[in-house]
């Protein structure tokens, strides 16, 4: 089971080295990686998402695990909003706490460890993982900007302004917007011409390593000592407590056995980089979320065995 663990998590921790190298030796200068942001958060994320909801048929989904993950993924992610008072920075956190590793490291882990079957729980989840928790985090993080714009500015305006600017915002997106036109795409049962289909999936492979050389490239160039604290609180809330809140929730709806298992070892999963992307794009804890990505990934070695070991015995 161990080097399980490690065979999935070591190229992650690999490419985020690799990327610490390449920032150390100037290789990346710290004034091109918000340009490299911007290309993985525009280009090649929405070129993923787009191609990955591309085939989500909704009639086809589970949504009784579906339901039991996001149901504590969605309540610890409300909680932490709401005790930070709803800020820009809440939400980045909220978002870190929240949101799984599920494509370059829960892929290969779930195959290896449990088939094909482990993987359709997997693979729903992922169908609604981005569309749920990145389009929330996407609407909450405008509404936090709209608000505070407006008290900065001190101009009145009717309460459902701001909201409604959030919304269009929130939509009009790089993450949600292929998102939804992916998801509606699929729906009307059309097959994407290869012509097409090839770049996307290019550009779609090429998301995960670039963000996770982005993350070390960053450690190379931040301060991250006085963030070490916080980043390890945040890695034990997403790699501990939030797969024990969704084996908690799962076992209450009466789940059990692989179903319950995969969505308990996929909440153990260290943080998805898509959360350094958010905190970039939005200037935003940045320094902690890169932190917290590291230590997080490290954590998994451990917390992941953990989770696969206890999920067994539910």
């Amino acid at each position: 089971m161990q080097s399980i663990v490690l065979s999935s998590l070591l190229p992650v921790i690999l490419l985020i080295a690799i990327g610490f190298i390449a920032g150390r030796a100037d290789w990346i200068r710290a004034t091109a990686l918000k340009d490299l942001g911007s290309l993985v958060f525009s280009v090649l994320t929405p070129a993923l998402l787009f191609r990955t909801m591309s085939t989500v048929h909704v009639e086809r989904l589970d949504f009784k695990p579906v339901a039991a993950y996001f149901a504590a993924v969605i309540g610890l992610f409300l909680v932490m909003l709401v005790w930070q008072r709803a800020t820009q920075r809440a939400t980045v956190l909220a978002l870190a706490a929240t949101f799984s590793n599920t494509v370059a490291i829960g892929i290969p882990l779930v195959s290896l460890a449990y088939g094909e079957a482990g993987l359709v729980t997997l693979f729903t989840i992922i169908s609604l993982h981005a569309l749920i928790l990145l389009t929330l985090a996407t609407v909450a993080l405008e509404l936090a900007a709209a608000r505070a714009a407006s008290t900065t500015a001190r101009v009145r305006t009717a309460w459902h302004r701001p909201v409604l600017d959030a919304l269009r915002n929130g939509i009009l997106h790089p993450v949600p917007l292929p998102i939804l036109v992916g998801l509606l795409f699929a729906q009307t049962g059309l097959v994407m011409p290869d012509v097409l289909d090839r770049p996307l999936q290019l550009l779609g492979s090429a998301m995960g390593p670039m963000a996770l050389l982005l993350v070390g490239a960053t450690l190379a160039n931040a301060r991250i000592g006085q963030h070490l604290r916080g980043a390890f609180g945040l890695s034990l809330l997403k790699n501990l407590v939030l797969p024990a809140l969704v084996a908690l929730i799962g076992l209450l709806m009466g789940l059990h056995g692989l179903a319950l298992t995969v969505l308990v070892v996929t909440a153990s999963l260290p943080i998805g980089a898509n959360v350094f992307m958010f905190s970039q794009r939005y200037q935003v804890a940045e320094e902690l979320v890169t932190a917290s990505v590291a230590v997080s990934t490290a954590l998994a070695i451990f917390s992941v065995s953990l989770a696969m070991t206890m999920a067994e015995q539910l």
